[in-house]
Protein backbone atom coordinates (compact mmCIF):
# COMPACT_ATOMS: atom_id res chain seq x y z
CA UNK A 1 0.00 0.00 0.00
CA UNK A 2 1.40 3.32 -0.98
CA UNK A 3 1.57 5.95 1.86
CA UNK A 4 0.59 9.51 1.17
CA UNK A 5 3.44 11.82 0.41
CA UNK A 6 2.81 14.06 3.37
CA UNK A 7 2.99 11.21 5.87
CA UNK A 8 6.41 9.99 4.63
CA UNK A 9 7.75 13.54 4.93
CA UNK A 10 6.72 13.79 8.61
CA UNK A 11 8.37 10.43 9.53
CA UNK A 12 11.59 11.42 7.81
CA UNK A 13 11.72 14.64 9.78
CA UNK A 14 11.22 12.77 13.08
CA UNK A 15 14.12 10.48 12.37
CA UNK A 16 16.40 13.35 11.54
CA UNK A 17 15.35 15.14 14.70
CA UNK A 18 16.14 12.03 16.79
CA UNK A 19 19.54 11.65 15.24
CA UNK A 20 20.29 15.26 15.92
CA UNK A 21 19.25 14.85 19.55
CA UNK A 22 21.48 11.81 19.96
CA UNK A 23 24.38 13.68 18.54
CA UNK A 24 23.78 16.49 21.04
CA UNK A 25 23.84 14.01 23.92
CA UNK A 26 27.10 12.49 22.68
CA UNK A 27 28.55 15.92 22.20
CA UNK A 28 27.48 16.91 25.67
CA UNK A 29 29.13 13.77 27.09
CA UNK A 30 32.33 14.42 25.21
CA UNK A 31 32.32 17.99 26.40
CA UNK A 32 31.86 16.82 30.02
CA UNK A 33 34.64 14.28 29.63
CA UNK A 34 36.89 16.89 28.14
CA UNK A 35 36.11 19.18 31.08
CA UNK A 36 37.03 16.48 33.63
CA UNK A 37 40.15 15.35 31.78
CA UNK A 38 41.17 18.92 31.31
CA UNK A 39 40.96 19.58 35.05
CA UNK A 40 43.04 16.48 35.75
CA UNK A 41 45.72 17.66 33.37
CA UNK A 42 45.79 21.04 35.06
CA UNK A 43 46.06 19.39 38.47
CA UNK A 44 48.85 17.18 37.17
CA UNK A 45 50.73 20.16 35.84
CA UNK A 46 50.30 21.97 39.12
CA UNK A 47 51.63 18.93 40.98
CA UNK A 48 54.77 18.87 38.84
CA UNK A 49 55.53 22.46 39.66
CA UNK A 50 54.82 22.42 43.40
CA UNK A 51 53.37 19.19 44.80
CA UNK A 52 51.10 19.74 47.75
CA UNK A 53 51.96 17.79 50.92
CA UNK A 54 48.81 15.65 50.60
CA UNK A 55 49.83 14.48 47.12
CA UNK A 56 53.18 12.89 48.20
CA UNK A 57 52.79 11.86 51.86
CA UNK A 58 51.25 8.51 52.84
CA UNK A 59 47.92 8.67 54.52
CA UNK A 60 49.43 7.24 57.70
CA UNK A 61 51.92 10.13 57.79
CA UNK A 62 49.04 12.60 57.59
CA UNK A 63 47.42 10.80 60.49
CA UNK A 64 50.65 10.90 62.48
CA UNK A 65 51.13 14.59 61.76
CA UNK A 66 47.95 15.32 63.63
CA UNK A 67 49.77 14.20 66.80
CA UNK A 68 52.56 16.75 66.65
CA UNK A 69 51.23 18.48 69.73
CA UNK A 70 51.16 15.82 72.44
CA UNK A 71 53.51 13.30 70.76
CA UNK A 72 55.92 16.00 69.65
CA UNK A 73 56.15 17.25 73.22
CA UNK A 74 56.89 13.70 74.35
CA UNK A 75 59.69 13.28 71.79
CA UNK A 76 61.23 16.55 72.95
CA UNK A 77 61.10 15.56 76.62
CA UNK A 78 64.14 14.30 78.57
CA UNK A 79 64.84 10.76 79.69
CA UNK A 80 67.62 9.68 82.07
CA UNK A 81 70.10 7.39 80.33
CA UNK A 82 72.04 5.26 82.84
CA UNK A 83 75.68 4.74 81.81
CA UNK A 84 78.41 3.42 84.09
CA UNK A 85 76.41 4.26 87.20
CA UNK A 86 75.59 7.79 86.06
CA UNK A 87 72.29 9.36 84.94
CA UNK A 88 72.65 11.40 81.75
CA UNK A 89 69.61 13.43 80.62
CA UNK A 90 68.93 13.38 76.87
CA UNK A 91 65.79 13.81 74.81
CA UNK A 92 64.02 10.96 73.05
CA UNK A 93 64.56 12.77 69.77
CA UNK A 94 68.33 12.94 70.39
CA UNK A 95 68.27 9.17 70.86
CA UNK A 96 66.73 8.78 67.40
CA UNK A 97 63.14 8.19 68.55
CA UNK A 98 60.53 9.56 66.11
CA UNK A 99 56.83 9.23 65.29
CA UNK A 100 55.99 6.02 63.47
CA UNK A 101 54.13 6.89 60.23
CA UNK A 102 52.76 3.35 59.99
CA UNK A 103 50.67 3.75 63.16
CA UNK A 104 47.65 5.93 63.95
CA UNK A 105 48.32 9.38 65.34
CA UNK A 106 47.84 10.44 68.94
CA UNK A 107 45.88 13.60 69.49
CA UNK A 108 46.02 14.30 73.21
CA UNK A 109 47.81 13.75 76.49
CA UNK A 110 45.00 11.40 77.44
CA UNK A 111 45.66 9.27 74.38
CA UNK A 112 49.40 9.21 75.18
CA UNK A 113 48.68 8.11 78.74
CA UNK A 114 46.52 5.29 77.44
CA UNK A 115 49.19 4.18 74.98
CA UNK A 116 51.88 4.38 77.68
CA UNK A 117 49.85 2.03 79.85
CA UNK A 118 49.80 -0.46 77.00
CA UNK A 119 53.40 0.17 75.97
CA UNK A 120 52.27 1.02 72.46
CA UNK A 121 53.27 4.62 71.82
CA UNK A 122 53.40 5.10 68.03
CA UNK A 123 57.14 5.69 67.81
CA UNK A 124 60.03 4.02 66.03
CA UNK A 125 63.85 4.21 66.19
CA UNK A 126 66.04 5.86 63.59
CA UNK A 127 68.97 3.47 64.07
CA UNK A 128 71.56 5.64 62.35
CA UNK A 129 70.72 8.62 64.54
CA UNK A 130 70.58 6.43 67.65
CA UNK A 131 73.97 4.85 66.90
CA UNK A 132 75.54 8.28 66.36
CA UNK A 133 74.27 9.48 69.76
CA UNK A 134 75.32 6.29 71.53
CA UNK A 135 78.83 6.54 70.07
CA UNK A 136 79.01 10.10 71.36
CA UNK A 137 77.98 8.91 74.83
CA UNK A 138 80.38 5.98 74.61
CA UNK A 139 83.31 8.29 73.89
CA UNK A 140 82.48 10.36 76.96
CA UNK A 141 81.56 7.74 79.53
CA UNK A 142 83.41 4.52 78.70
CA UNK A 143 85.85 3.62 81.48
CA UNK A 144 89.14 1.96 80.62
CA UNK A 145 90.30 -1.01 82.70
CA UNK A 146 93.14 -0.55 85.17
CA UNK A 147 96.01 -3.00 84.90
CA UNK A 148 97.63 -4.39 88.01
CA UNK A 149 101.20 -3.21 88.48
CA UNK A 150 104.09 -3.30 90.88
CA UNK A 151 104.46 0.01 92.65
CA UNK A 152 108.12 -0.61 93.35
CA UNK A 153 108.72 2.75 94.97
CA UNK A 154 105.87 2.31 97.46
CA UNK A 155 106.58 -1.46 97.67
CA UNK A 156 102.95 -2.27 97.01
CA UNK A 157 101.04 -4.24 94.40
CA UNK A 158 98.24 -2.19 92.89
CA UNK A 159 95.27 -4.40 92.03
CA UNK A 160 93.59 -4.51 88.66
CA UNK A 161 90.08 -3.22 88.04
CA UNK A 162 87.78 -3.96 85.09
CA UNK A 163 86.65 -1.18 82.82
CA UNK A 164 83.19 -0.60 81.43
CA UNK A 165 82.11 -0.05 77.86
CA UNK A 166 78.76 0.86 76.35
CA UNK A 167 77.33 -1.86 74.09
CA UNK A 168 75.91 0.31 71.30
CA UNK A 169 74.09 -2.40 69.35
CA UNK A 170 72.81 -4.15 72.45
CA UNK A 171 71.32 -0.88 73.72
CA UNK A 172 69.19 -0.16 70.63
CA UNK A 173 66.29 -2.53 71.54
CA UNK A 174 66.22 -1.10 75.06
CA UNK A 175 65.85 2.44 73.75
CA UNK A 176 63.03 1.51 71.39
CA UNK A 177 61.20 -0.52 74.04
CA UNK A 178 61.56 2.18 76.67
CA UNK A 179 60.36 4.82 74.21
CA UNK A 180 57.17 2.91 73.41
CA UNK A 181 56.52 2.50 77.13
CA UNK A 182 57.21 6.14 77.97
CA UNK A 183 59.84 5.10 80.52
CA UNK A 184 61.45 7.72 82.77
CA UNK A 185 64.92 6.16 82.44
CA UNK A 186 66.85 3.68 80.32
CA UNK A 187 69.61 1.42 81.60
CA UNK A 188 71.83 1.01 78.56
CA UNK A 189 73.80 -2.20 78.11
CA UNK A 190 77.26 -2.02 79.68
CA UNK A 191 79.97 -4.58 79.00
CA UNK A 192 82.76 -5.27 81.46
CA UNK A 193 86.22 -4.78 79.91
CA UNK A 194 88.78 -6.98 81.72
CA UNK A 195 92.23 -5.69 82.56
CA UNK A 196 95.07 -6.93 80.36
CA UNK A 197 97.35 -7.43 83.37
CA UNK A 198 95.79 -8.86 86.50
CA UNK A 199 97.32 -9.37 89.92
CA UNK A 200 97.49 -13.09 89.14
CA UNK A 201 99.42 -12.34 85.92
CA UNK A 202 102.12 -10.53 87.89
CA UNK A 203 102.98 -13.73 89.74
CA UNK A 204 103.68 -12.01 93.04
CA UNK A 205 101.52 -10.85 95.94
CA UNK A 206 103.97 -9.27 98.39
CA UNK A 207 106.84 -6.85 97.78
CA UNK A 208 106.70 -5.10 101.15
CA UNK A 209 110.16 -6.16 102.36
CA UNK A 210 113.59 -5.10 101.10
CA UNK A 211 115.42 -8.41 101.25
CA UNK A 212 118.69 -6.97 99.99
CA UNK A 213 119.97 -3.77 98.39
CA UNK A 214 123.13 -2.32 96.90
CA UNK A 215 124.29 0.98 95.42
CA UNK A 216 127.20 2.04 93.23
CA UNK A 217 128.19 5.50 92.01
CA UNK A 218 129.14 6.83 88.59
CA UNK A 219 130.24 10.12 87.03
CA UNK A 220 127.24 12.04 85.72
CA UNK A 221 129.42 13.80 83.13
CA UNK A 222 129.92 10.66 81.03
CA UNK A 223 126.60 10.88 79.15
CA UNK A 224 127.05 7.94 76.80
CA UNK A 225 128.00 5.59 79.63
CA UNK A 226 125.11 6.89 81.72
CA UNK A 227 122.76 6.21 78.82
CA UNK A 228 123.99 2.61 78.65
CA UNK A 229 123.49 2.21 82.40
CA UNK A 230 119.88 3.36 82.24
CA UNK A 231 119.09 1.30 79.16
CA UNK A 232 120.41 -1.95 80.65
CA UNK A 233 118.78 -1.28 84.05
CA UNK A 234 115.40 -0.70 82.40
CA UNK A 235 115.44 -4.31 81.15
CA UNK A 236 115.83 -5.62 84.70
CA UNK A 237 113.60 -3.22 86.61
CA UNK A 238 110.33 -4.85 87.67
CA UNK A 239 111.41 -8.39 86.85
CA UNK A 240 109.61 -11.01 88.97
CA UNK A 241 111.64 -14.12 89.74
CA UNK A 242 109.45 -17.09 90.58
CA UNK A 243 110.28 -19.65 93.29
CA UNK A 244 113.02 -21.94 92.03
CA UNK A 245 113.55 -19.90 88.85
CA UNK A 246 117.06 -19.57 87.43
CA UNK A 247 117.57 -16.10 85.99
CA UNK A 248 120.08 -14.98 83.35
CA UNK A 249 121.31 -11.41 82.90
CA UNK A 250 122.10 -11.94 79.21
CA UNK A 251 118.75 -13.57 78.50
CA UNK A 252 116.88 -10.71 80.20
CA UNK A 253 118.89 -7.70 79.04
CA UNK A 254 119.61 -9.13 75.61
CA UNK A 255 122.17 -8.18 73.01
CA UNK A 256 124.14 -5.00 73.71
CA UNK A 257 124.55 -3.61 70.22
CA UNK A 258 124.12 -0.35 68.36
CA UNK A 259 120.85 -1.53 66.83
CA UNK A 260 119.57 -2.04 70.38
CA UNK A 261 120.52 1.54 71.22
CA UNK A 262 123.80 1.12 73.11
CA UNK A 263 126.62 3.64 72.75
CA UNK A 264 130.41 3.68 72.90
CA UNK A 265 131.81 4.17 76.44
CA UNK A 266 134.60 2.96 78.73
CA UNK A 267 134.99 -0.82 79.10
CA UNK A 268 137.67 -3.11 80.49
CA UNK A 269 139.28 -5.22 77.77
CA UNK A 270 142.28 -7.46 78.48
CA UNK A 271 142.87 -5.63 81.72
CA UNK A 272 142.97 -2.21 80.09
CA UNK A 273 140.32 0.52 80.20
CA UNK A 274 139.35 1.39 76.61
CA UNK A 275 136.35 2.70 74.71
CA UNK A 276 133.93 -0.02 73.67
CA UNK A 277 130.30 -0.65 72.79
CA UNK A 278 127.81 -0.76 75.70
CA UNK A 279 130.38 0.38 78.24
CA UNK A 280 128.84 0.54 81.72
CA UNK A 281 126.71 -2.59 81.46
CA UNK A 282 128.99 -4.37 83.92
CA UNK A 283 128.17 -1.80 86.58
CA UNK A 284 124.52 -2.76 86.17
CA UNK A 285 125.31 -6.47 86.62
CA UNK A 286 127.64 -5.78 89.55
CA UNK A 287 125.11 -3.65 91.42
CA UNK A 288 122.46 -6.32 90.89
CA UNK A 289 124.92 -8.96 92.08
CA UNK A 290 125.38 -7.01 95.31
CA UNK A 291 121.63 -6.77 96.03
CA UNK A 292 121.12 -10.46 95.18
CA UNK A 293 124.07 -11.40 97.42
CA UNK A 294 122.50 -9.77 100.48
CA UNK A 295 118.97 -10.91 99.58
CA UNK A 296 120.16 -14.50 99.83
CA UNK A 297 119.54 -15.43 96.19
CA UNK A 298 121.67 -18.30 94.89
CA UNK A 299 124.68 -17.13 92.85
CA UNK A 300 124.64 -19.76 90.10
CA UNK A 301 127.26 -18.22 87.83
CA UNK A 302 129.45 -15.15 88.24
CA UNK A 303 132.70 -13.91 86.75
CA UNK A 304 134.82 -11.15 88.21
CA UNK A 305 136.47 -8.51 86.02
CA UNK A 306 139.99 -8.95 84.72
CA UNK A 307 140.88 -5.92 86.82
CA UNK A 308 139.10 -4.57 89.92
CA UNK A 309 136.41 -1.95 89.50
CA UNK A 310 136.55 1.48 91.09
CA UNK A 311 132.85 1.51 92.01
CA UNK A 312 132.77 -1.62 94.21
CA UNK A 313 135.06 -3.28 96.79
CA UNK A 314 137.70 -5.75 95.66
CA UNK A 315 136.08 -9.16 95.20
CA UNK A 316 132.51 -7.87 94.97
CA UNK A 317 131.91 -7.49 91.24
CA UNK A 318 130.30 -9.45 88.39
CA UNK A 319 131.16 -8.79 84.76
CA UNK A 320 128.97 -9.64 81.77
CA UNK A 321 129.80 -9.83 78.07
CA UNK A 322 127.27 -10.66 75.39
CA UNK A 323 126.63 -13.49 74.69
CA UNK A 324 128.96 -15.78 76.68
CA UNK A 325 129.93 -14.19 80.00
CA UNK A 326 126.81 -14.14 82.14
CA UNK A 327 125.48 -13.49 85.62
CA UNK A 328 123.02 -16.17 86.67
CA UNK A 329 120.91 -16.12 89.82
CA UNK A 330 118.32 -18.45 91.30
CA UNK A 331 115.44 -17.77 93.67
CA UNK A 332 115.76 -20.36 96.48
CA UNK A 333 112.66 -19.20 98.33
CA UNK A 334 109.10 -20.56 98.20
CA UNK A 335 107.81 -17.11 97.25
CA UNK A 336 108.56 -14.84 94.26
CA UNK A 337 110.82 -11.80 94.47
CA UNK A 338 110.91 -8.63 92.38
CA UNK A 339 113.79 -6.39 91.30
CA UNK A 340 113.65 -2.63 91.63
CA UNK A 341 116.38 -0.83 89.67
CA UNK A 342 116.87 2.93 89.67
CA UNK A 343 119.68 4.78 87.86
CA UNK A 344 119.71 8.51 88.56
CA UNK A 345 121.79 11.37 89.96
CA UNK A 346 125.09 9.49 89.75
CA UNK A 347 123.85 6.39 91.56
CA UNK A 348 122.74 2.93 90.48
CA UNK A 349 120.46 1.39 93.13
CA UNK A 350 118.97 -2.10 93.30
CA UNK A 351 116.45 -3.55 95.75
CA UNK A 352 115.29 -7.16 95.84
CA UNK A 353 111.71 -7.02 97.14
CA UNK A 354 109.52 -9.78 98.53
CA UNK A 355 108.54 -11.23 101.86
CA UNK A 356 110.64 -11.00 105.00
CA UNK A 357 114.08 -12.56 104.57
CA UNK A 358 114.53 -15.69 106.73
CA UNK A 359 117.94 -14.47 107.96
CA UNK A 360 118.76 -11.81 110.52
CA UNK A 361 121.99 -10.84 108.75
CA UNK A 362 123.93 -11.63 105.59
CA UNK A 363 127.66 -10.83 105.59
CA UNK A 364 130.22 -10.39 102.81
CA UNK A 365 133.78 -11.25 103.89
CA UNK A 366 136.96 -11.07 101.86
CA UNK A 367 140.43 -12.46 102.62
CA UNK A 368 143.42 -11.77 100.37
CA UNK A 369 145.53 -14.89 99.84
CA UNK A 370 148.15 -13.70 97.32
CA UNK A 371 149.36 -10.40 95.85
CA UNK A 372 151.15 -10.10 92.49
CA UNK A 373 152.94 -6.79 91.83
CA UNK A 374 152.13 -5.02 88.58
CA UNK A 375 154.63 -4.37 85.78
CA UNK A 376 155.46 -1.03 84.19
CA UNK A 377 155.91 -0.33 80.46
CA UNK A 378 156.82 2.73 78.42
CA UNK A 379 155.05 3.88 75.30
CA UNK A 380 157.33 6.03 73.16
CA UNK A 381 155.72 8.98 71.39
CA UNK A 382 157.68 10.82 68.69
CA UNK A 383 155.23 13.75 68.77
CA UNK A 384 155.84 14.53 72.44
CA UNK A 385 158.81 16.57 73.69
CA UNK A 386 161.87 14.50 74.53
CA UNK A 387 161.70 12.84 77.98
CA UNK A 388 158.32 14.40 78.84
CA UNK A 389 156.21 11.69 80.50
CA UNK A 390 152.58 11.13 81.31
CA UNK A 391 150.64 8.25 82.81
CA UNK A 392 148.41 6.48 80.28
CA UNK A 393 147.20 3.87 82.75
CA UNK A 394 147.82 3.40 86.45
CA UNK A 395 149.16 0.03 87.51
CA UNK A 396 147.35 -2.24 89.95
CA UNK A 397 148.55 -5.34 91.76
CA UNK A 398 147.00 -8.71 91.06
CA UNK A 399 145.17 -10.57 93.83
CA UNK A 400 143.92 -13.98 94.73
CA UNK A 401 141.33 -13.97 97.46
CA UNK A 402 138.54 -15.92 99.09
CA UNK A 403 135.06 -14.42 99.13
CA UNK A 404 132.55 -15.61 101.71
CA UNK A 405 128.84 -15.14 102.23
CA UNK A 406 127.64 -15.99 105.70
CA UNK A 407 123.99 -16.23 106.77
CA UNK A 408 123.11 -15.49 110.40
CA UNK A 409 120.02 -16.45 112.38
CA UNK A 410 119.71 -15.69 116.09
CA UNK A 411 123.38 -14.72 116.18
CA UNK A 412 124.61 -17.97 114.66
CA UNK A 413 125.92 -18.84 111.20
CA UNK A 414 123.31 -21.12 109.60
CA UNK A 415 124.72 -21.21 106.04
CA UNK A 416 127.87 -20.16 104.22
CA UNK A 417 129.11 -19.79 100.61
CA UNK A 418 132.70 -19.52 99.40
CA UNK A 419 134.26 -18.44 96.09
CA UNK A 420 137.91 -18.03 95.09
CA UNK A 421 138.40 -14.86 93.05
CA UNK A 422 141.49 -13.94 91.03
CA UNK A 423 142.50 -10.60 89.46
CA UNK A 424 145.48 -10.34 87.17
CA UNK A 425 147.87 -7.46 87.75
CA UNK A 426 147.15 -4.34 85.70
CA UNK A 427 150.17 -3.06 83.79
CA UNK A 428 151.22 0.53 84.31
CA UNK A 429 151.71 2.40 81.00
CA UNK A 430 153.93 5.48 80.92
CA UNK A 431 154.02 7.64 77.79
CA UNK A 432 157.52 9.11 77.13
CA UNK A 433 158.31 11.70 74.48
CA UNK A 434 161.17 11.19 72.00
CA UNK A 435 160.97 14.37 69.89
CA UNK A 436 164.04 16.61 70.47
CA UNK A 437 162.53 19.59 68.67
CA UNK A 438 161.88 22.60 70.90
CA UNK A 439 158.54 22.94 69.08
CA UNK A 440 157.42 19.46 70.04
CA UNK A 441 154.23 19.31 72.10
CA UNK A 442 154.50 18.64 75.82
CA UNK A 443 153.10 15.52 77.42
CA UNK A 444 149.45 15.72 78.51
CA UNK A 445 149.21 14.98 82.20
CA UNK A 446 146.15 12.85 82.93
CA UNK A 447 144.47 12.47 86.27
CA UNK A 448 145.08 8.86 87.39
CA UNK A 449 141.89 6.88 87.80
CA UNK A 450 141.01 3.36 88.82
CA UNK A 451 140.56 1.31 91.97
CA UNK A 452 142.56 1.88 95.10
CA UNK A 453 144.72 -0.82 96.57
CA UNK A 454 143.08 -2.55 99.57
CA UNK A 455 144.26 -1.19 102.88
CA UNK A 456 143.88 -4.58 104.55
CA UNK A 457 143.91 -8.24 103.61
CA UNK A 458 140.45 -8.61 105.13
CA UNK A 459 137.23 -6.72 104.53
CA UNK A 460 133.57 -7.22 105.38
CA UNK A 461 130.16 -5.56 105.05
CA UNK A 462 126.75 -6.75 106.16
CA UNK A 463 123.01 -6.21 105.77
Amino acid sequence: MTQPTGTRSKQHGAVLFGLAGGMLVVAAGMAGGYYVLGNKSIASAATTEAPPKSAVEPVATKRASTATGALGAYLGSSVNVKIAGRDIPVTWAELGVEADPDEAGVASDKDIAARVAKGTLPVRLDRDKAVAKLLELKASYDRAPINAYLDLEARKIQDDAPGQGLDVWGSLPRIEGAARQGAASIALVDVAVPATVTKANLGIDDISEVMGHYETKFAVTDRDRNFNLKLAASKVNGYVMKPGEEWSFNATVGERSQKMGYKIAHVITAGEMVDGLAGGTCQISTTLFGAAFFAGLDIVKTTNHSRPSAYTPLGFDATVVWPDTDLKLKNPYDFPVAVRYVVANGEAKVEVLGKKRPYDKVVFERKVLETTPYASEERLDDEVKLDDTSLDQAGFDGYKLDRFRRFYKDGKIVKSNKWTVTYKPVTEYIRRGTNPSPDAKPAVVKEPHGPKAPSSDTYSMAQ
